[in-house]
């Protein structure tokens, strides 16, 4: 049994979830949960930037988070942030404070890794039976949707429509006024509009799906509507089911109360009731442009997702989640047929770049599986810029790889992924870059000088791209600092002269990163003198 924790660092609340996993059969129970409304992204709208005030928050709440993960004896804390950190214009700079005061990893996700990891939540609590499902996930400042049946999703979305975000655009009356309601409605039907379309061009004829919300805006929803048939607020949610005729009436009677009535309803608390009208209003839209008249809740959602994603990774799900765990690959490859990677050429690139760090590792650097993946990744996607252009397609293929909507990665991983390809050719990395300016930590920047050297290399291999190599054997002698590169050749009167040659001239970068003398040559042949690469 292994414990762990799972942090969200939202745009409304930090929430943390410490689960013990047993790998066994495999699943996790939850033994403990904390949660702070911190309002990271209150008052960005009109800078673009967290507020100290706010950070200062949400820095004492992961404090706070760790404690209660140290007293659970975790062994693993996953912390990934979402909307409000990936759109602040220092939200890179949150995360460094972050990692220099507590020692924390946060990790930003896209929107549509966030709503990949919602659906896996879901995925662990929900059994869908093959059968569509929609999940709405309302957050502070982002909606996401997912269609999905068990298997890949069929559509993933982020839209910027939240419960903080527009409250702080559109409410400035108390109790709302009719026009800034109306205005409210109109945005959000607009808003939605295109992801929700999107989403029902993905279902099949016929097909009639089931509506799941999660999360703290949507569950604060169904309590109150919950608390009010019952007469009591129920100790669990899960499961329960709220029609939009009741929605409906909910929302007029919140449109008619002051913040201070709506503080005293039952099952309201004083931060929720700041936002509820428009996580209501959200929810209402959604539901309508979907023609769907009723919800239902589940209490498992993007921290439970966290957990089953670091599962996956770790190799502990095999079963119902299988075709999930190769999401990563799959993107890789989808982003490249997209771009037109010649695939031969490519893998053939990768297969190189592998084996180098394989046979260097433990001798020359430390790196494990995870940045073995990202180096994997990036020789796939490296060429992806001929897509634009041949002229610097290298910085082409940054670009393309940045914002190509990689699926299973955290913000940072499609980071490295990008720099690694971006230095393919030519100089190495420079501080003087903005893209490499963005890795956000010296560690991050080590793998990506170290890594691209390799990648270099492995280019070189297959500078004329009809396979001349055939392999390579790397041999290491840390008492001399040389390494010493024996490359087979694929045909045996193939001198691969002009694969030397471009070795030669790639070769500068391996040797500065790793501090070493390199010499390669065709085996069975002694190393010309010409092309020794000393």
């Amino acid at each position: 049994m292994q414990t762990v924790a799972a942090i969200d660092v939202g745009t409304n609340s930090i929430h943390m979830v410490v689960v013990k996993v047993n790998p066994e059969i495999p699943a996790f129970n939850i033994i403990d949960t904390e949660k702070s409304t911190v309002r990271l992204g209150e008052g960005s709208k009109d800078t673009g930037r967290l507020h100290p005030d706010a950070i200062a928050r949400a820095i004492a709440a992961l404090r706070r988070c760790q404690e209660v993960a140290k007293a659970c004896k975790v062994e693993q804390i996953q912390a990934v942030a979402t909307s409000a950190v990936r759109e602040a214009g220092n939200g890179r700079a949150f995360i460094r404070a972050v990692e220099a005061e507590l020692g924390l990893k946060v990790n930003v996700i896209s929107g549509p890794e966030e709503a990949r990891r919602i659906y896996l939540g879901v995925l662990s609590g929900i059994e869908f039976s093959e059968q569509p499902h929609i999940i709405i996930d309302i957050g502070g400042g982002s909606t996401e949707l997912i269609l999905g049946n068990g298997q890949d999703p069929r559509s993933l979305s982020s839209t910027k429509v939240g419960a903080v975000r527009l409250t702080e655009e559109f409410i400035t009356t108390d109790p709302v006024s009719k026009s800034e309601f109306e205005q409210l409605q109109a945005y959000v039907r607009g808003m939605l509009e295109w992801p929700v379309e999107e989403l029902r061009s993905q279902l099949s004829p016929g097909e009639i799906p089931t509506l799941i919300g999660t999360s703290g805006t949507i569950e604060s929803i169904v309590k109150l509507h919950a608390c009010d048939v019952m007469g009591a607020c129920p100790t669990s949610l899960h499961g329960h089911v709220l029609t939009l005729i009741d929605l409906r009436e909910l929302i007029q009677n919140l449109r008619k109360c002051t913040y201070a009535e709506r503080c005293k309803i039952p099952g309201m608390t004083e931060r929720r009731a700041e936002i509820i009208l428009a996580g209501a209003v959200i929810l209402a839209e959604t539901m309508a442009l979907l023609r769907l008249e009723a919800i239902t809740t589940c209490e498992r959602a993007l921290r439970e997702g966290i957990v089953v994603d670091w599962m996956l990774k770790q190799g502990l799900i095999e079963d119902r989640l299988r075709y999930q765990g190769s999401i990563r690959e799959r993107s890789v490859m989808h982003l490249a047929h997209q771009y037109h990677v010649e695939l031969a050429t490519a893998e053939r690139i990768a297969g190189f770049t592998v084996a180098l760090f394989d046979q260097t590792q433990g001798s020359l650097h430390n790196w494990g599986v995870d940045e073995r993946h990202l180096l994997w990744a990036a020789a796939i996607l490296h060429n992806c810029g001929h897509y634009i252009s041949h002229s610097a397609h290298h910085k082409h293929s940054y670009y393309l790889i940045r914002h190509g909507g990689l699926l299973g990665y955290t913000d940072a991983e499609v980071e490295i992924i990008a720099n690694l390809a971006r230095y393919h050719r030519k100089g190495p990395p420079k501080k003087k870059h903005e893209n490499y300016q963005n890795l956000v930590n010296k560690t991050q920047r080590q793998i990506v000088d170290q890594l691209s050297a390799m990648l270099k290399m492995a280019v070189a291999l297959d500078r004329r791209q009809i396979g001349a190599i055939q392999s390579l054997q790397c041999d290491v002698d840390t008492t001399s600092q040389s390494v010493t590169l024996q490359l087979q050749a694929h045909q045996a009167d193939d001198d691969c002269a002009l694969e030397l040659w471009s070795l030669d001239i790639k070769k500068a970068c391996f040797e500065v990163e790793f501090g070493v003398t390199l010499v390669a040559q065709l085996a069975d042949q002694a190393p010309s003198p010409d092309l020794q690469l000393a």
